[in-house]
């Protein structure tokens, strides 16, 4: 059990990233941690795990958490026994083991006799038997340095665990190890993730946000059931202010017209009388006060209702603010776009594939590519887009448009500021306001268009790839994405998946989240081997 009481976090630039978070988490509870990008999931985390130290509050815990963090190569210089904190006790063992019994190596290994026993066989459980202990960091793939980390949890044998990520890079054989262990595990389990199978394996949904941490007492589904009803509520308050705006601004109009038609036929009712002008001026000044009076009144309570109603606005999930926009008139569902006869490809005198791959792309298809980490899904979308040549067979290819998002979105130059980058998907037919509207509508106000593109985040990136391809105007024929939901948040994968569900052409996707797949409405599989 661990308790969380009034933590905050302040950046060394003195910028508030969170503040009074309280939360207790039981023994053997499951809770996943989840919000948008710079919520400040991984800090916490962090915090939670004594790496870093909190600007203020308290957490207090019954044992020393084990964490599994994200993998960004901050270990690369380190031995796989480094990285996994146990290379001193091993030294003392191969100490002792050669005869050097000495009171500090008993003292440092402190009778753990099978550490090295468990660290094989943890390592061989994910699949890293060929995995040395003395092997660098450096020299691994990024699901492989993942994997040592959660072999860790076998070998320390912990009752806390923390998880940040821990599905990213993984294959499709190796998140089915994570998903089991996490449905069997009594460790109390802390998980930061956008994986949403995984995280329908946890008990509790804890959102962070600017608010603090809000606790949803079911899995994912549940949480997203709940977050449907608050924006179903959220969007009924948003029309009903707008027809109370409307309805003020009327009342408003009809009013002024009223008064005014007031102030015309007292005006002439004193002209007829004849009073003297002095009378008339004080007659005249009444009018126009009462008439201002009026004016104040309804200028303030449409303007109450206007506040109200822009607070409601940004509220709204940012998936419902954009649309992608394109002209599909030129996709044609059913037109042979790809075929593949026979082909392989090879480094040297070997062959990729044991098998050679024959496929088929037809206009409109939504098509997932899998495979193991390293059988050449990459390779294989880079043939389809002819920028590789086949060892052997033939590939034939219609004339298309073809656009690559991989999961670095390379599509974005990192040299261009935002505006620069759109413009230059631009062909001369949107003039400038127009390239900003986009932008905006894609969330990236003024703020952003002088900002340069290698300073964004992964959503950030994802969002301008998908805004540049609206300012194409055209839509592609062929949209090719590989891993794209790894480095985002659960509200950009949203964003995302609602952007390849409004279009129209063909689809391949290299991923392992099967969850995005569904949503997406895969229709068909190709496995490579």
């Amino acid at each position: 059990m661990f308790i969380i009481q009034g933590v905050a976090y302040t950046h060394p630039n003195k910028d508030l990233l969170f503040s009074d978070i309280n939360l207790t988490i039981s023994k053997q509870d499951k809770i996943a941690l989840i919000g948008n990008n710079g919520a400040g999931k991984s800090t916490l985390l962090r915090i939670l795990a004594g790496e870093l130290g909190p600007s203020a509050g308290v957490i207090s815990m019954d044992s020393k958490p084990y964490y599994v963090p994200q993998i960004f190569g901050q270990y690369n210089e380190l031995s796989v026994a480094q990285a996994l904190g146990v290379s001193g006790k091993l030294e003392a063992l191969g100490q002792i083991l050669a005869g050097h019994v000495t009171e500090e190596n008993m003292t440092l290994l402190d009778d753990d006799w099978t550490l090295e026993e468990r660290c094989m066989e943890a390592l061989m459980h994910w699949g890293l038997a060929d995995i040395g202990l003395e092997q660098q960091m450096g020299t691994l793939s990024g699901g492989q340095k993942t994997k040592v980390f959660l072999a860790g949890i076998s070998i320390h044998r912990p009752s806390i665990v923390l998880l940040d990520e821990p599905s990213n890079h993984l294959d499709l054989n190796s998140r089915e190890l994570l998903y089991d262990y996490i449905r069997s595990t009594s460790n109390t389990l802390v998980v930061v993730s956008h994986d949403r199978m995984l995280l329908n394996l946890v008990d509790s949904v804890c959102e962070l946000s600017n608010r603090g941490i809000t606790v949803y007492g079911g899995n994912y589904d549940f949480y997203s059931e709940q977050k449907c009803l608050q924006q179903e509520a959220l969007a009924q308050d948003v029309r009903s202010q707008e027809k109370a705006l409307r309805k003020a601004k009327e009342t408003e109009r009809e009013s002024l017209e009223r008064q005014q038609k007031l102030d015309a036929r007292g005006k002439k009712k004193q002209e007829k009388a004849g009073l003297p002008t002095i009378s008339m001026n004080t007659f005249r000044n009444n009018a126009e006060k009462s008439t201002a009076r009026m004016k104040g009144v309804h200028a303030e309570k449409v303007d109450s209702i206007s506040e109200d109603l822009n607070q409601l606005r940004k509220e709204l999930p940012d998936v419902d603010k954009m649309k992608m926009g394109f002209d599909d008139s030129s996709l044609h569902r059913g037109k042979v776009l790809l075929t593949f006869e026979e082909v392989n490809f090879g480094y040297g005198d070997r062959l990729l594939w044991k098998e050679a791959l024959n496929l088929q792309v037809l206009s409109g298809e939504r098509i997932a590519i899998k495979g193991a980490n390293g059988s050449g899904k990459t390779t294989l979308i880079r043939m389809i887009l002819g920028v590789l040549t086949p060892r052997v067979g033939v590939v034939q290819r219609a004339p298309v448009r073809a656009v690559y998002i991989d999961q670095e979105y390379s599509l974005i130059d990192d040299s261009l500021c935002v505006f620069e980058q759109a413009g230059r998907f631009n062909a001369g037919e949107l003039q400038e306001h127009e390239i900003k509207i986009r932008l905006t509508r894609f969330l990236f106000t003024k703020e952003y268009w002088d900002k340069n593109c290698s300073a964004l985040s992964g959503g950030e990136k994802m969002r301008l790839a998908l805004c540049c391809l609206t300012i194409g105007e055209q839509a592609p024929d062929l949209i090719l994405l590989d891993e794209p939901t790894n480095n985002l948040d659960i509200q950009n994968v949203a964003i995302l998946t609602a952007a390849i569900n409004e279009y129209r052409g063909t689809v391949i996707v290299v991923s392992h989240d099967e969850y995005f797949l569904k949503e997406i409405g895969v229709e068909r599989e190709v496995l490579i081997t």
